[in-house]
């Protein structure tokens, strides 16, 4: 079992930056990846970018360039660094984990960016 929490939503104007986390705990020596979704009210949960063990990235084509995805193995923690940020950008950040074929969710933080 892995268990995530998330942390470091909340409103900011566009143009504006965040930074999400996301501490992993429990069986953490068995993710092989871990990463972020978002979901839009009426949409569905799209991949926003993800980190494997090896440490190779990708991110959406609708983020590139402007979040950009890191980890601190010593915390256990992954970050999405957001910058840039427009009003589509709005939705529930989710971070998941990937362990042995089993995906693990956050419970979601929101991001709000006011035009």
């Amino acid at each position: 079992q892995v268990q995530l929490v998330e942390s470091g939503g909340g409103l900011v104007q566009a143009g504006g930056s965040l930074r999400l986390a996301c501490a992993a705990s429990g069986s953490i020596f068995t993710i092989n990846a871990m990463g972020w979704y978002r979901q839009a009210p009426g949409k569905q949960r799209e991949l926003v970018s993800q980190i494997f063990s090896n440490g190779r990235t990708n991110v959406a084509d609708s983020v590139k360039g402007r979040f950009t995805i890191s980890r601190d193995n010593a915390k256990n923690t992954v970050y999405l660094k957001m910058n840039s940020l427009k009003p589509e950008d709005t939705c529930v950040y989710y971070c998941y984990a990937g362990s042995g074929g089993v995906d693990y969710w956050g419970k979601g933080t929101l991001v709000t960016v006011s035009s």
